[in-house]
């Protein structure tokens, strides 16, 4: 389940305090961090949300905490908060992948709508990876043989020349297939094919057991 939490980093504390009770009137839950060091030492890629970061900042500024977070994989959208004379920060923090930025003092009905769209973006983004995950257990389950009848599938061959290939009875290539049909949760060809262009898209590369069927 997509659990969103919109991270504040800000050292001002009354502009934290004043986001949480905004974002709060919205039902988002917050958490608020005065710097940049305690919020990176609080998060990893699993979390969920977003992050509004100043852009200015104690120690770690908002660009390097930028670049922290893509060092650790971390995709959470951020957006920046931003003072007129650091729109043009702002600018290079969306060139390296910020979702958008904000100019104080906050519009609030803009917070919200940059908010709405950041959770959106990066509920997409959960998504996508469950199922890169699911994804990779699945393959995980196939033993080496049935891979290689999953590929010779895949490229277009016919059950005779994949027994060919294999060294192995066109039934046994039958039997193969059907388990590994079974494993991936799939029930025609044109869904295995979809499947394994998927994996392959994502470099889902996973491990195998071996053993082989009787028959062959």
């Amino acid at each position: 389940m997509y659990r969103p939490v919109v991270y504040i980093v800000d050292d001002d504390p009354a502009i934290r305090r004043s986001l949480s009770l905004w974002l709060g009137f919205r039902s988002l839950a917050t958490r608020n961090f005065d710097a940049a060091e305690p919020f990176l030492a609080q998060i990893d890629a699993s979390c969920q949300g977003c992050a509004i970061v100043d852009v200015r900042l104690g120690g770690m500024d908002g660009l390097q905490l930028q670049k922290q977070l893509a060092a650790r994989d971390i995709g959470m959208p951020l957006l920046f908060l931003t003072g007129h004379g650091d729109v043009p920060t702002a600018r290079a923090a969306l060139k390296a992948g910020a979702f958008d930025f904000l100019e104080k003092p906050v519009d609030n009905d803009r917070l919200i709508e940059l908010v709405a769209a950041a959770l959106a973006k990066d509920e997409q983004r959960w998504q996508s990876t469950l199922q890169i995950e699911r994804l990779q257990e699945r393959m995980a389950r196939l033993t080496a043989r049935e891979r290689q009848v999953m590929q010779h599938v895949v490229a277009g061959r016919h059950n005779r020349e994949i027994a060919l290939e294999m060294g192995i009875s066109a039934r046994t290539v039958e039997v193969y297939k059907a388990r590994l049909m079974d494993k991936l949760d799939v029930r025609r060809m044109a869904d295995l094919i979809r499947l394994v262009l998927k994996s392959e898209s994502n470099g889902s590369v996973p491990r195998s057991h071996d053993d082989a069927p009787s028959g062959g």
